[in-house]
């Protein structure tokens, strides 16, 4: 695994996610009360950033048409989205967030 540093666990917002580039990828962070998730930032419905939805009980949601991601498994919890968003493996170390791209944790390939 190469885990790389993307942000202070004090820039990632309670309530939204945060768009951080690793490697190639543009990726989601987001919490959910003490848990830090990494998923790709981008809504497999309509190609638009998950990091400028709402995040809210484990789940991430598309600001263009409400399509909603849990942030664990990366599976649509709500229409019109039917296709997963990858996610990836996080560390928390030390007060910062630690992302590894280079495998996901449910088998997407990330586009």
């Amino acid at each position: 695994m190469t885990f790389e540093r993307v942000c202070a666990l004090s820039e990632v917002p309670g309530d939204e996610g945060l768009a951080v580039r690793v490697g190639d990828l543009d990726v989601a962070v987001a919490r959910d009360g003490d848990d830090v998730y990494a998923v790709q930032d981008l809504c497999t419905h309509a190609a638009v950033p998950l990091s400028e939805g709402e995040v809210a009980d484990c789940q991430i949601e598309c600001w263009l048409h409400g399509s909603r991601f849990d942030l664990r498994s990366g599976k649509p919890t709500g229409p019109p989205a039917t296709e997963p968003v990858a996610t990836f493996p996080v560390e928390v170390r030390d007060g910062d967030v630690f992302v590894d791209v280079s495998q996901t944790l449910n088998g997407v390939t990330p586009s």
